[in-house]
């Protein structure tokens, strides 16, 4: 299946996310990624893809990359839903869609991966200094807009 459509994708707060989150998923929590298909009929639009800019910079600090490179990851992961993908599932088919495109556009470790992996291990790899500097300020210049 393939995504011919576009999508609008809005990076923002991690409150933002938790109000959209408990509006219409009936969860009162923030998260990483959260995606909504166009309604029926528009045509050439898939969705919505909304991206905590905070919670991004966090998971990059964590597992070591730039917050642009996450922000990147949750992008794929919230595009392969809007094309019809569901990792709760599909018996791993977007996870393995997931990581092929990671690959083709020069990600690190998609998001289905990385949380099967913490799952089976707890420790994580420390981001450099240089990463969590240019994260604040990835994060900063989103808090100005």
């Amino acid at each position: 299946m393939r995504l011919k459509k576009m999508a609008n994708i809005l990076v923002t707060t991690s409150r933002e996310l938790q109000q959209l989150n408990r509006r219409f998923r009936g969860k009162n929590r923030s998260t990483d990624v959260l995606s909504f298909p166009a309604v029926p009929g528009i045509a050439n639009f898939a969705g919505d893809v909304a991206i905590s800019a905070e919670i991004a910079a966090r998971n990059a600090a964590e597992l070591g990359h730039t917050a642009a490179a996450e922000i990147k990851i949750l992008a794929l992961h919230g595009i392969l839903h809007l094309a019809g993908y569901d990792h709760e599932r599909d018996d791993g088919e977007m996870a393995r869609k997931e990581d092929r495109m990671r690959k083709v556009l020069g990600l690190p470790v998609g998001l289905i991966g990385r949380n099967e992996s913490r799952k089976l291990t707890p420790t994580k790899p420390i981001a450099t200094r240089r990463a969590r500097k240019r994260d604040a300020e990835l994060c900063l210049s989103l808090k100005k807009r």
